[in-house]
């Protein structure tokens, strides 16, 4: 269990060490074929800032390498804004007073009719985490439901039992999204102070259950500004590394979320420059050629636009955070706010112009051979 390992680490420590890096360390990083852990701290320290342009040189090599000059596209579907837990960050946290929604089969289809016009074969799955009300005989029903309509049906919703994703992975589900929030344990407990999320190892031992489970793929992250970002993203990267050689036949990806306004919002307690972004996203290819690296429409038009080049591998477009959004009740409100609010269509061209290909059903099929 990654626990056990998580358990060897003092947060101090590291952060401590990743700030002692120094420019000879990054260079010692830049120049090996295959790269530590440790290397992975010199790129995310403050010492590899002024070697952004060599780094961004690398990532996008190593990732035209593995991935070709495509894109994989992707949207969420968000199907309930129900919560038992109150999180200091999110807008479908218990003690914000919203009207809750939880769609029906009916609701659900009319949603897949307005993303499948769309072009979109790769639909995301997002819930609050309620078990009574979207527990996992819900999302058997919307699996069954879902199955004839995309080749890649991807989840992002309470962590569960090991049974209940094996279940979930024979009605067709694909991959996993589990985000530690922050892997500082005293200010998880901050950010958590009630419901079933506040069980920080709980929710760090779920992507253990996952892999026990056989899931295909699983998606690891922090939200960037709940807590330094350079140490997180270490654990992040330890965390990946357990699992790449644990359970070798999972795929996996990691996503950049930074902490966005939703109505009655915490301000970041660290905020993280679209400079540090970009760092952040070539160390992790620079540290892992295989993993996927995933971006959200939380960011920007322009920002977005400019980091194709650099190492990401997927991406949404056309999002909506709120149950129903596309379709059913547009008003409902929003889990968090979207910065980059363009068509698929327009994502699809703005691809197209750098050179890249939009990849609209999942990849891995195409890939097996690596």
């Amino acid at each position: 269990m990654f626990k056990s390992i998580f358990d060897q680490y003092e947060w101090n420590e590291v952060k401590t060490g990743i700030y002692a890096k120094t420019s000879r360390d990054v260079e010692q990083a830049l120049h090996q074929q295959r790269r530590t852990l440790d290397d992975f701290a010199a790129l995310i320290s403050p010492a590899a800032a002024p070697y952004l342009g060599q780094m961004a040189a690398i990532s996008n090599a190593l990732t035209r390498q593995r991935f070709g000059n495509t894109m994989q596209m992707y949207i969420p579907m968000y199907l309930s804004n129900e919560c038992q837990n109150i999180c200091t960050y999110c807008g479908f946290s218990l003690d914000n007073k919203i009207r809750r929604k939880t769609l029906t089969p009916a609701e659900i289809l009319m949603e897949t009719a307005a993303i499948k016009e769309m072009g979109f074969d790769h639909v995301l799955l997002v819930t609050g985490e309620a078990h009574q009300q979207v527990g996992t005989d819900y999302f058997k029903k919307v699996l069954q439901l879902l199955r004839p309509h995309f080749s890649n049906i991807s989840m992002e919703v309470q962590p569960m039992d090991e049974q209940d994703y094996r279940e979930l992975t024979e009605e067709g589900l694909h991959a996993v999204l589990v985000y530690q929030e922050t892997y500082h344990q005293d200010d998880y407990k901050k950010h958590h102070p009630k419901g079933r999320k506040s069980n920080f190892d709980y929710r760090l031992e779920t992507p253990d259950r996952l892999g026990r489970a056989g899931i295909h793929k699983m998606g690891l992250g922090v939200l960037i500004g709940l807590e330094d970002w350079r140490t997180d993203s270490f654990f992040t990267a330890l965390h990946l590394s357990y699992l790449e050689k644990t359970y070798w036949q999972t795929k996996y990806s990691i996503s950049f979320p930074r902490l966005r306004p939703f109505s009655g919002g915490l301000t970041p307690k660290v905020v993280m420059s679209d400079r540090e972004l970009v760092q952040l996203i070539c160390a992790y290819r620079l540290f892992n050629q295989e993993v996927e690296l995933s971006i959200s429409t939380r960011e920007e038009e322009k920002f977005r636009d400019h980091i194709v080049h650099l190492g990401i591998t997927a991406m949404s477009a056309a999002s909506k955070t709120n149950p129903g959004g596309y379709t059913v009740d547009l008003q409902s409100l929003e889990q968090f706010e979207i910065s980059d609010d363009r068509s698929a269509a327009a994502i699809a061209a703005m691809l197209k112009g750098q050179g890249y290909e939009p990849v609209w059903k999942d990849w891995d099929p195409a890939f097996s051979g690596h």
